[in-house]
């Protein structure tokens, strides 16, 4: 394994990294309501949740993202960890899409207005597998 990132893979790293860690920037000042928000959508999904804390669950989730941010801008830390890691959350982003009624047009994987935001962040989970695909295969 490779113990730093390739020089072309820093533009797709910095990219998705700066969009996470603003992300978990954000999430860290969130109020009540936003922590509610959150919370709510994703124990609407996946109901292993349901028993955490809003604040305690955007707490977490902060602290995750800003640690995912940070991995991937950080090119010591070997893609195949970071591109793992990213490929994960980006499941979990992806999950919440599929699982979510009203983000999907009905019977499609089209997006409706209020499903496109997450379905963009297809994008994260593409660079995800992309760092891990081309570290394995080089191994």
């Amino acid at each position: 394994m490779r113990i730093t990132a390739r020089p072309h893979q820093l533009p797709a790293r910095v990219a998705a990294g700066l969009v996470i860690l603003e992300s978990g920037l954000s999430m860290a000042a969130a109020n009540d309501e936003r922590a509610r928000q959150t919370h709510g959508m994703a124990a609407g999904t996946y109901p292993f949740l349901k028993d955490l804390d809003p604040q305690e669950f955007t707490r977490w989730l902060a602290r995750s993202e800003i640690a995912l941010g940070a991995a991937l801008l950080l090119p010591v830390v070997p893609s195949v960890l970071a591109g793992a890691a990213l490929a994960a959350f980006a499941g979990g982003l992806m999950g919440l899409y599929l699982r979510t009624p009203g983000l999907r047009r009905q019977g499609s994987l089209r997006p409706t207005p209020e499903g496109l935001g997450i379905v963009k962040d297809v994008w994260l989970l593409g660079i995800g597998t992309s760092l891990v695909a081309e570290e394995l295969r080089e191994s």
